[in-house]
């Protein structure tokens, strides 16, 4: 690298709008939506998708609930333009989806394009010719002009080969291609006499796309061009500016969420990103960042999990443990803190009276995306005593008490350690039942008991091993338990109770219930126990039992 990057590199210049009006803006509602996963995705892909992927990718975007897609560049060979027509011919495209085709702005291409389409009900003809200084002088060698004269031709054979076609409800795209890096009065030049070959109306709007083909600054220069673009338009009412952002700075969403605040009415993208270099807008990013400011996408992205398999299958690219909201690790915390914070955050949501979404670290609710709350916290060394009780609390309905979680907590941090890996919520029981629940092989052993008196004066009986040794062993108290560690005394520690819970495991005659101990030795050491049984009494007792052996 550059010790002095300025000598290479120049920065991107501002945009004079000393009053623009989005910085105060919030989005309120959805924008149309554009996929081009078929086209701008496909053609960014090592191994392009055959017809069978484009097909069940195809049929994912319309069950996604998107209205346009982009299906490909039928001029670029007999494999697009075989897709694309069988679509049409074999009556796949529902009534209310515009299907879209990309070309050049040359007349046999767009001539094929057209071609491509016979028969569909409406379709979308997108033409486009890049516009900025670069592209004309190093790849064109062409005047603004003769830059400007290609779109109009280009438009002019868009206009005569959709009056050929009489049946079909033609809607039409323009792209100065390169927009961001361009001057933007030249862009504006070139889209007022594309306008005037076309003749818009505010029925029947032009698109005219606006693309950051290369991300060259950052957002909110983005979003000063497509402000400064929608207030110098001529017929604006006439127009639908579209956006397709690029994520060459790593800010194609926020481009195009900033975009939309400019006045933008469209979003292209593709779903999870994919795309040239760095990738297209996130579809799925923007659509449920709106989601969790209240505002309905209309895009039903509720399956996540289904939609990130079929992403996987068709690219054959996986999509990031990190993706925003689909991937595998987003609503997974392994810190202690982060754990705690969660886990108050589900108890406070369900003691809730609307239905309104507070949970730290969630800015949106799993569930409406398909996704199970068991993976929402999961157990390495890094976890922390709320992490370990939400796993046991949702994988065996057992409510620990606070500092029975932190004792528990060092024995699965112990294991943690030990193992080098994340813990499941298999590793975690077993080390729980090894810690606290009822082994052939503890010195004490329950085998029956009975109890008897009255209220404040019980007497309990217990058939209990004692060292592999069955004998019968009694004690009185104030209550149950209070009876089961006088009767410890005869053989077993001297144990205080100072705490005590219990609770239901489920519900119904077959619910079981358990209970939990806490429990001061002689010496002044802290012993916990429990116990799990169909009947709450003979629960306590083992709870008590179970204090007794890791005293």
């Amino acid at each position: 690298m550059l010790r002095d990057p300025s000598t290479k590199y120049r920065p991107f210049p501002t945009i004079d709008l000393p009053d623009r009006q989005w910085p105060s803006r919030v989005i309120t509602q959805a924008p149309r939506w554009l996929s081009t996963d078929l086209r701008d995705g496909n053609q960014a892909l090592i191994d392009p998708m055959d017809a069978e992927k484009k097909t069940r990718l195809f049929d994912l975007l319309v069950k996604v609930g998107l209205k346009e897609i982009e299906v490909g560049f039928p001029s670029a060979g007999a494999t697009e333009f075989d897709f694309i027509s069988g679509l049409v011919k074999t009556g796949r495209i529902p009534d209310d989806v515009f299907v879209q085709v990309l070309t050049q702005s040359r007349r046999d291409l767009i001539e094929t394009s057209f071609a491509s389409l016979d028969g569909a009900k409406q379709a979308i003809v997108h033409l486009y010719n890049a516009v900025s200084p670069a592209w004309r002088k190093i790849v064109f060698g062409m005047t603004r002009d003769e830059v400007k004269r290609i779109a109009i031709e280009g438009v002019k054979v868009l206009r005569d080969e959709a009056a050929k076609r009489p049946d079909t409800d033609w809607r039409f795209e323009y792209s100065p291609e390169t927009f961001s890096t361009a001057e933007l009065d030249f862009s504006l030049e070139v889209c007022a006499a594309v306008m005037d070959v076309l003749q818009p109306t505010a029925d029947k709007p032009i698109i005219f796309n606006l693309p950051a083909t290369v991300e060259c600054a950052t957002p909110n220069v983005y979003a000063d061009q497509i402000e400064w673009f929608g207030r110098n338009i001529p017929n604006r009412e006439c127009v639908v500016i579209s956006l397709h952002t690029h994520n060459d700075r790593g800010t194609g969403v926020a481009a195009a969420e900033l975009g939309l605040m400019a006045g933008a009415d469209r979003v292209e993208g593709c779903l999870l990103g994919n795309g040239e270099r760095t990738g297209n807008c996130d579809l799925v990013t923007v659509a449920l960042n709106m989601y969790t400011q209240g505002v309905s996408p209309g895009l039903d992205l509720s399956d996540i999990d289904g939609i990130v398999n079929t992403i996987n299958y068709c690219t054959n690219i996986p999509v990031h443990p990190r993706t925003p909201y689909a991937g595998d690790l987003v609503f997974t915390a392994f810190s202690g803190s982060h754990q705690d914070a969660i886990k108050k955050g589900f108890a406070a949501q369900s003691a809730r009276n609307d239905e309104l979404w507070e949970v730290p670290y969630l800015p949106i609710d799993p569930a409406d995306l398909g996704r199970s709350y068991e993976a929402v916290i999961r157990v390495n060394s890094q976890s922390g005593k709320g992490g370990v009780a939400w796993v046991i609390e949702q994988d065996k309905g057992l409510k620990l008490p606070k500092r029975l979680q932190a004792d528990f907590s060092r024995h699965v941090q112990a294991l943690a350690d030990e193992t080098s890996r994340e813990l499941g919520a298999a590793d975690i029981w077993g080390r729980f039942e090894a810690t606290y629940l009822p082994r052939d092989d503890d010195r004490f052993v329950l085998r029956d008991y009975e109890e008897s008196g009255s209220a404040g004066d019980r007497l309990f009986v217990g058939r209990v091993a004692v060292d592999g040794a069955e004998r019968s062993i009694s004690g009185r108290g104030n209550g149950l338990i209070s009876g089961v560690i006088a009767a410890l005394g005869e053989t077993g520690p001297d144990l205080d109770v100072v705490d005590y819970s219990e609770h239901a495991i489920g519900h119904g005659a077959d619910a079981q219930a358990a209970a939990y101990v806490e429990c001061r030795t002689a010496d002044g050491r802290t012993v916990f126990g429990v116990g799990m049984d169909t009947d709450i009494a003979t629960a306590s007792v083992r709870a008590v039992l179970s204090a007794a052996n890791r005293a």
